[in-house]
C-alpha cells in the first residue's frame, strides 16, 4: 500500500492554505502577499481572510494575481457558532465559491442565533470547499468540540503563526483521537500569516496533482494527495506486508506514530530512507509518519490504515 500522495500522477506543488491580507486582520494587501509567496518559491496559496461581518464577509478575488507558474484557490476562514470554552468557531474552507452565502457572524464573539461551527462546516463542504479544523490548540479546542465537525476533511496540526505568536501550533492530539475513533482526517500544516510577526514561510502542504490549477490542488486535497513540512522532503511512504518503507531528504529521526502510546522511532545522522517494523501497531488502526531534520524541523505523512 503506497501512500496516494505518492502513487498519483503528477508532480508536488507547494502551498499555504490560511493566509490573511489587509481584507481582515493582516497588515498587507492581497497583492502584496501573492507577491511574497510567489517569490518565495510558492506555487500556490489560498488567501483565507475572516469571513465575517466587521470585514464585509470577504472572499479575496485573488485572480489577478495568477500566472503562468503562480496560482491563487479562493477560500476563507469561516466563523459563526460558540465552542464549548464560549469563544468562536475558527473553520479553514479553501476552494469557496466567490458568492457563499455569509452567516450571521457580526465579529469575533458568537451571536444568537447564528449557525453552529459544524452547520457552517458542513455549508462550506458541500459548497466545494475543503475544510479544516483551524488551530485547535490556539482555539482551546475540546474533543467534543472536534467531534461535532464531522464535515471536515483535515485538522490543523502545524500553524506557524499561533506556534510564534503564542506557542500554541500543533493539532496532533486533536487529530490523533480523531483517528482512534475510527474518523478518516488528513493533517495539514500552514502559516496563518497575518505578517505582523514572524508568522508566514514556516509550514506547508506538498500537494500532487496533475497541474498547478485550483480544481487539480482541490481534488489532491480532498484525496489526501499530499504531505506537509516545514523543510523536510518525504519522497515515498509504503507499506509492504508488516514494515513501513519511509524516503526522504536528510533527517536525524523517523518517527511512526498510532493509536495511544504507540510508536516506533530510528535516529542516525544524515537518514534518507528507514524500515519501520509495524508489529507494535497490532492494536493500532492507523499510522503515520514524522521525519525531523537537524535543524529540528519536521515533515508529516498522511495517516495511513491498517484495517
Amino acid at each position: 500500500m503506497i501512500d496516494p500522495a505518492f502513487s498519483a500522477p503528477g508532480r508536488f506543488f507547494r502551498g499555504n492554505l490560511h493566509t490573511h491580507s489587509t481584507l481582515s486582520d493582516g497588515v498587507l494587501p492581497p497583492e502584496e502577499v501573492c507577491r511574497r509567496y510567489r517569490d518565495e518559491g510558492y506555487d500556490f496559496i489560498a488567501l483565507t481572510d475572516h469571513f465575517v461581518g466587521l470585514f464585509g464577509y470577504p472572499i479575496a478575488d485573488t485572480k489577478p494575481f495568477r500566472d503562468n507558474r503562480f496560482t491563487t484557490v479562493l477560500g476563507a476562514e469561516v466563523h459563526s457558532g460558540a465552542m464549548q470554552n464560549g469563544e468562536l468557531w475558527h473553520i479553514l474552507a479553501v476552494g469557496l465559491p466567490e458568492d457563499f452565502a455569509p452567516s450571521n457572524s457580526p465579529g469575533f464573539h458568537p451571536v444568537e442565533g447564528q449557525e453552529s461551527g459544524p452547520e457552517i462546516a458542513r455549508r462550506a463542504r458541500e459548497a466545494g470547499a475543503f475544510v479544516a479544523v483551524a488551530h485547535p490548540h490556539w482555539s482551546g479546542l475540546t474533543l467534543e468540540d472536534a467531534r461535532s465537525i464531522g464535515d471536515a476533511h483535515a485538522v490543523e496540526v502545524y500553524n506557524h503563526g499561533c506556534a510564534r505568536g503564542c506557542d500554541r501550533g500543533e493539532g496532533f492530539q486533536t487529530a490523533d483521537l480523531l483517528l482512534s475513533e475510527g474518523r478518516d482526517l488528513t493533517l495539514i500544516a500552514t502559516d496563518d500569516a497575518h505578517f505582523s510577526e514572524p508568522d508566514h514561510f514556516g509550514g506547508w502542504v506538498m500537494v500532487k496533482a496533475e497541474a498547478n490549477e485550483p480544481e487539480a490542488l482541490l481534488t489532491a486535497l480532498k484525496a489526501g494527495r499530499f504531505y506537509s513540512s516545514q523543510g523536510p522532503e518525504l519522497r515515498h511512504v509504503e507499506r509492504a506486508g508488516n514494515k513501513l518503507h519511509i524516503e526522504c531528504s536528510a533527517v536525524e529521526s523517523v518517527i511512526v506514530q498510532g493509536h495511544g502510546s504507540a510508536a516506533v522511532s530510528r535516529h542516525a545522522p544524515s537518514m534518507t530512507r528507514a524500515e519501520i517494523d509495524l508489529t507494535r501497531f497490532a492494536g493500532s488502526d492507523w499510522i503515520r509518519a514524522t521525519v525531523i531534520d537537524s535543524a529540528g524541523r519536521r515533515a508529516w505523512s498522511n495517516p495511513m490504515r491498517l484495517g
